[in-house]
């Protein structure tokens, strides 16, 4: 045995795939990590979950020229977004010939084949060389002696305060392993601060100006923007329509990438892709964007800055947009929003 000593640990396991239990992992049943390294194109593959994981893979795939096809449960792709973001995505998949099966149930893979049961109860054998199961992911907490630690647990995840630490003095969590949203750019964030905490600079200025009346470190971001690296790509930040479903103080304004010359020069215009911002009717504090189009990813950091920075609509409206570019679109959402859309 090895023992290590140490004033502090921070515990950075991330997370594994689920495992559906008629469908274990081996051979040519794989999950996203076996998926990133395979040596060949499948010719024939399919991805049962229609989650963003599925299809961002399930559509590289599909670019490579494999057949592909995807086995969802829910009665649509995406289930975690609203109808109008993914409908772009769902029509390119139709367009490029992949397979939908939605509202069907897997079940056992075998002499080259997955066995399905249809939304109607139909069973169904669809040919696969390799089955791709994207049913989600879990915290890694087995395997490296968690049990042996006496942590506090949040369900399934490792409890953590708003520092990161953990119910065990100088154990710190980050990332994955502390809860939703489980990214990448989340878990970055929270071990730079962990790190600066460690090194003696928790008074350091905060990435939100310094919260709290001492300037402690703190995490406590007002946004986590998502991306779906899809075709096309889906972003979305702060609240969505199922948020303020009801409510009648909000606005909530749509500006088409169609109408957008930058997008019509990339041929990214016309695939129903738009920018879509919600914000407070009373004093009209921006509360969320969503955006679906080719190449959006690149807005995100302008949105989640935008709500970190607690801006209005007036703000954006008033911030001179470069032409020709996408960004235009956040600009004029945020000005029909107002009332006064120019393009539109």
């Amino acid at each position: 045995d090895i023992r290590i000593t140490a004033e502090h640990v921070i515990l950075a396991t991330g997370s594994e795939p689920v495992e559906l239990p008629f469908l274990p992992f081996g051979g040519d049943v794989i999950s996203s990590t076996e998926a990133l390294s395979l040596n060949a194109v499948p010719g024939r593959l399919v991805v049962v979950g229609g989650g963003y994981i599925g299809l961002e893979l399930g559509i590289a795939y599909r670019k490579l020229g494999a057949e592909v096809a995807i086995v969802e449960m829910a009665d649509r792709i995406l289930p975690l977004y609203d109808k109008a973001l993914t409908d772009p995505v769902h029509k390119w998949l139709e367009r490029h010939g992949v397979q939908l099966f939605l509202g069907a149930r897997a079940g056992g893979f075998g002499d080259g084949a997955l066995s399905v049961t249809t939304k109607d109860g139909e069973p169904l054998s669809i040919p696969a060389d390799k089955v791709l199961v994207t049913v989600g992911r879990k915290p890694r907490t087995r395997g490296w002696g968690l049990e042996n630690m006496g942590l506090a647990m949040d369900g399934p995840f490792v409890k953590i305060d708003d520092r990161c630490a953990t119910s065990m003095k100088n154990v710190w969590a980050v990332g994955d392993l502390t809860g939703e949203p489980m990214l990448a750019h989340k878990g970055s964030a929270q071990g730079e601060m962990v790190a600066e905490i460690i090194a003696g600079r928790a008074h350091a200025a905060s990435a939100r100006g310094a919260s709290g009346s001492a300037h402690e470190r703190r995490f406590d971001p007002v946004s986590i923007a998502a991306v779906c690296f899809t075709e096309p790509e889906i972003v979305s930040a702060g609240l969505g329509p199922a948020d303020v479903e009801g409510r009648d103080d909000v606005i909530t304004a749509i500006f088409p990438f169609a109408a957008i010359g930058r997008a019509l020069a990339i041929e990214a215009g016309e695939d129903g892709g738009f920018v879509r911002v919600i914000a407070s009717k009373t004093d009209h504090r921006i509360l969320g964007i969503q955006a679906v189009g080719q190449h959006v990813s690149e807005l995100s950091n302008s949105f989640a800055q935008m709500l970190e920075m607690g801006a209005l609509l007036e703000d954006v409206a008033g911030t001179i947009h470069v032409h020709p570019t996408l960004g235009e679109a956040f600009h004029e959402a945020s000005l029909r929003a107002l009332g006064h859309a120019i393009h539109i």
